[in-house]
């Protein structure tokens, strides 16, 4: 394995959708995985944010948890980031109108991730989005 795993629990709030890309970077700095940093900050951001804005929008209090994991398959490694928060529904991805650029992260990340999916949490509301590189 390239590096440990970690998880990361804060705030619904904005101020760290930046700690949350910090916390990545570091992993993949410690793990020498330069060549998946951009595409893992930028799906971190998008993922974090939703969660955010998620929580926002239902009067959500109770912190998002960012966690990421290395995988190893075969000889190949992947890195999975899953960003959990407990706001009600699962996303769904809408496409932005004219200069919009909101609601597009789902559709970011099914673009640039290796994998990545949406699940419901078992009790009670929330949901996971995960993704792997």
């Amino acid at each position: 394995m390239p590096g440990p795993d970690f998880s990361l629990v804060f705030p619904p709030d904005p101020v760290w959708v930046r700690s949350a890309r910090e916390a990545v970077r570091a992993l993949l700095r410690s793990a020498r995985r330069d060549d998946l940093t951009d595409t893992a900050l930028l799906l971190t951001s998008e993922a974090v944010t939703n969660a955010v804005n998620a929580c926002h929008r239902s009067g959500c209090s109770i912190p998002v948890t960012l966690s990421a994991e290395w995988h190893r398959a075969d000889a190949a490694e992947t890195l999975r980031v899953l960003v959990h928060d407990s706001a009600p529904g699962l996303p769904a991805g809408r496409a932005a109108e004219g200069g919009d650029e909101s609601g597009r992260g789902l559709a970011l990340i099914g673009d640039c991730a290796t994998d990545w999916g949406v699940r419901a949490t078992d009790a009670g509301p929330g949901k996971s989005v995960w993704f792997t590189l």
